[in-house]
């Protein structure tokens, strides 16, 4: 059984990754991290991970960049493998990260989904063959209208890994309305929705002539990033030092 230390464990994807590894047969969560503690939880919950003394063979990190370094030190101290799904880390935190990756497994990815991480092995594929058959290549994101970044970061992946398949020659264009211009054929659309509830949509459309090919992917709960989370911790348990991502554990599913 993998033994999973929660940092963020109250939060509303903390409760999802408990609920999940309450009906997984392979993994359990043996602590939680959280500022608050209502007692709710069926293990110990501190608010500060130092205080922490369960054995745990990975950690999951689904909370705010707030008092993230100390969990990061914590980690390397107890050589304990790592997942960050948090977000709006600084310059000086990812340096920190590439650091602790020297001496322990650190897996962090853009989105812990697994549906979207296998979308981006299979986008680099399909783009090597239609874009030099004269395919124009377009991303189309959906969010729920309280978001306020945009685009997407998945957005954004989707066009990097299609990009990194041609040495990144292709420019991202967010923003048509000031042009009148033909479109260039080095170039990714990027462009971006925003209203109602919508948990998080995303089509990559291939269009050449005569012919349109879309590769879309839906999400309808956050549960699927949970998921993913709860997918790496399970592949990180007992990896050696380095730098991982859920491509990683996509592969690893494969084989």
């Amino acid at each position: 059984m993998i033994k999973i230390i929660l940092r963020g464990c109250n939060g509303r994807m903390g409760q999802v990754i408990s609920g999940l590894l309450r009906e997984d047969q392979e993994a359990e969560v043996a602590a939680g991290i959280d500022i608050v503690d209502d007692g709710h939880n069926p293990y110990p919950v501190y608010q500060d991970i130092r205080d922490c003394r369960e054995k745990a063979d990975c950690l999951i990190d689904f909370s705010s960049a707030k008092a993230w370094d100390d969990m990061l030190d914590y980690c390397v101290e107890k050589n304990m493998p790592c997942v960050l799904c948090t977000t709006g880390l600084s310059e000086a935190q990812l340096e920190k990260v590439e650091r602790a990756s020297e001496q322990i497994a650190v897996l962090r990815s853009a989105n812990m989904s697994l549906g979207i991480n296998l979308l981006l092995k299979l986008l680099k594929k399909a783009a090597s063959v239609l874009a030099p058959a004269g395919f124009d290549m377009e991303v189309v994101e959906k969010h729920h209208n309280q978001k306020v970044d945009a685009p997407s970061g998945t957005a954004l992946a989707l066009a990097d890994s299609i990009n990194e398949e041609f040495g990144n020659t292709y420019t991202y264009v967010y923003d048509r309305s000031g042009r009148r211009e033909k479109r260039p054929q080095k170039e990714i659309g990027i462009s971006a929705v925003r209203g109602g509830s919508i948990v998080g949509e995303h089509d990559v459309i291939f269009a050449g002539m005569d012919e349109v090919i879309t590769f879309s992917h839906a999400a309808y709960s956050r549960a699927i990033f949970g998921k993913g989370a709860v997918q790496a911790a399970k592949y990180l348990a007992g990896k050696p030092a380095g730098k991982y991502d859920m491509g990683d554990v996509i592969e690893a599913l494969f084989s």
